[in-house]
């Protein structure tokens, strides 16, 4: 009885929050009918997709919901500005809310710059772009070295002083309590020891995991939070930034190159080992050694590419069923978009995790082959053999 109970209250919020959405779109998000060829007002289509591409991207300010004026049609932002660090023959430094006035135009040292998409360029006191002639929406104004404090940074900083602030706790609590898990030591202790059984040792090996593990840990629930946060109505997509899943994987890669033994290069300059004379396999390494140097690159190429996929594709299609509640508009395609929506959230979730999951998985993969030697080889054929 508690369950049907339960399962009729969640259809009635479901019910309830389509309809409020409805509402919001006949009476808030109005858009003005376009005839064909007409230019100043956008489709509904066209502001779900810009509003999609929006999200997308990262952003020099931080806001957390706005509100359109229905007699003037001006739209405010709630939220607070960010510090705009660019090198452009020098330092400049700034507010990003001097973006929002001249006309969208900041000046610094004399200097003119201007927002498009997100991107800064130099521009006059006018913010004239010039575009492309074969790409129109691709201004060929000088883009100074961007080095701001934007929206994604400043999610990586919060996550980074939560990891510190929440396991420096947990540290303390288990010397309190003999190391005794407390609290929210309770639900991390299991992963951290499934991350350090499952993963660390299990690939990399008893001998020289610990040297990886705070590393595995530090991935794990670095990704797993921003992932955890980009569900949340702040909308913060970072792990869906390119450069941020770069950013990772490139120290997958340096971590995995620096820590290579003997062992490890020489399998991949002399695969087949020294069994065969190398008149006879010279042929065979002119194709072997260059695939063996391009998986050097092609795995931490797959890390960041497979976080950043899934992670963008999970939000552009739960913000395409939502957008789809204000195209419908209708009692029937209204709560069948917010229940599609709603399951793809509750997946969301586990995809959350599971992508933590496979990317600290993968790099713990990669740590056992570098630091494994031929010793490891000797021992686990023996084993093997004892079998």
């Amino acid at each position: 009885m508690q369950r049907k109970t339960l399962v009729r209250v969640l259809l009635g919020l479901l019910f309830i929050v389509s309809f409020s959405g409805f509402a919001q779109d006949e009476h808030g998000m109005e858009v003005k009918e376009v005839a064909p060829g007409e230019k100043g007002s956008k489709t509904k289509k066209e502001e779900i997709k810009e509003f999609i591409n929006h999200h997308l991207l990262d952003s020099h300010d931080f806001n957390f919901f706005g509100s359109t004026n229905e007699e003037t049609g001006e739209t405010h932002h709630y939220g607070f500005s960010l510090p705009v660090i660019i090198w452009d023959g020098g330092l400049h430094t700034f507010m990003s809310s001097e973006f929002h006035h001249n006309n969208g135009v900041a000046t610094s040292n004399g200097n003119h710059y201007t927002l498009h998409h997100e991107k800064i360029y130099r521009t006059d006191a006018e913010g004239t772009l010039n575009y492309d002639k074969e790409h129109g929406d691709h201004p060929t104004n000088v883009r100074p070295l961007d080095f701001s404090i934007t929206k994604s940074v400043v999610m990586m900083l919060v996550v980074g002083l939560l990891l510190i602030w929440l396991f420096r706790s947990l540290a303390k609590s288990y010397a309190k309590n003999g190391s005794l898990p407390k609290g929210a030591g309770r639900f991390f202790e299991p992963i951290v020891l499934y991350i350090r059984d499952d993963i660390a040792i299990a690939n990399i090996g008893e001998k020289k995991y610990k040297k990886y593990l705070p590393f595995l840990l530090t991935t794990f629930f670095f990704i797993w939070f921003l992932n955890m946060f980009g569900l949340t109505p702040l909308g913060v997509n970072v792990t869906g930034n390119i450069a941020v899943t770069t950013g990772l994987a490139v120290i997958v890669f340096l971590i995995t190159t620096f820590t290579g033994t003997k062992d490890y290069w020489k399998h991949i300059f002399d695969p087949l080992g020294d069994g065969m004379p190398w008149a006879g396999k010279i042929l065979i390494y002119i194709i072997l050694v260059p695939i063996e140097i391009l998986g050097l690159f092609i795995k931490p190429f797959a890390l960041l590419i497979r976080l950043y996929a899934n992670m963008t594709a999970g939000h552009v299609v739960l913000m395409s069923l939502v957008g789809l509640i204000f195209i419908f508009k209708s009692w029937i395609g209204g709560p069948l978009s917010f229940g599609l929506s709603f399951a793809i959230s509750l997946i969301e979730l586990l995809v959350a995790l599971l992508q933590a999951y496979i990317f600290t998985m993968l790099a713990a993969l990669y740590f056992g082959f570098a630091s494994e030697s031929h010793a490891d080889h000797e021992v686990h054929e023996g084993e093997i053999q004892h079998l």
